[in-house]
């Protein structure tokens, strides 16, 4: 029996999980970028690095059979499927609000770099950084080896990206509610996505 949760548009959300437990995060209206990170249970400063991952496996962009480690090389999460165009993205960083502010938005606009501080807060967690996250269902492609594209989502409603924990950690996910960058969303307005626990 499944257990299905809901990433409020422009929120976030953190899952505990316990090593071998299987999840599927569902794109439910298709083209919402979910930023994503875990972190080793009880200790928040060993968490899953994208920039350790891409070393590992040799890779910007990852595939079902993956392992992806933490910032200790130790392995955290299998991609075990992926049913949309996949492509997630594991370069840019996670939406601020410095990153609004720069662009004009305001220095209040919701954003993903809060929205895991909050979920980390609400587990006891407080760090002085954010990790470079896994930026589900966002595409962010590297043109002639130097040149990044941003360019919109492709995920259809519905697509959905299955992961198994291998250590126990605390998932956190972020419905992004970035509208300055052509990344998310149809139209840059965010949206509700849903997380399936399977055991």
């Amino acid at each position: 029996m499944s257990q299905r949760l809901t990433v409020p548009a422009g929120r976030g959300l953190a899952v505990a999980l316990a090593a071998g437990a299987r999840l599927r995060i569902v794109n439910t209206p298709g083209t919402q970028v979910v930023d994503t990170w875990a972190f080793a249970m009880g200790d928040a400063y060993e968490y899953l690095s994208m920039e350790h991952c891409r070393e590992v496996l040799q890779r910007i962009v990852f595939e079902p059979g993956d392992v992806l480690l933490s910032n200790r090389y130790r392995p955290m999460l299998e991609l075990t499927a992926d049913s949309s165009p996949g492509g997630h993205d594991t370069l840019i960083a996670a939406c601020s609000r410095a990153m609004y502010a720069r662009s004009g938005a305001g220095e209040d606009h919701a954003n993903c770099a809060d929205n895991l501080a909050h979920a980390l807060e609400g587990h006891g967690h407080l760090i002085p950084f954010t990790p470079a996250p896994w930026n589900l269902f966002m595409l962010a492609p590297v043109r002639d080896g130097r040149t990044i594209d941003y360019v919109r989502p492709t995920a259809r409603p519905g697509d959905a990206v299955a992961i198994t924990a291998l250590m126990d950690c605390l998932l956190v996910c972020s419905a992004c509610p970035d509208d300055v960058y052509p990344t998310n969303g149809g139209d840059g307005t965010p949206r509700d996505v849903h997380v399936e626990l399977l055991d």
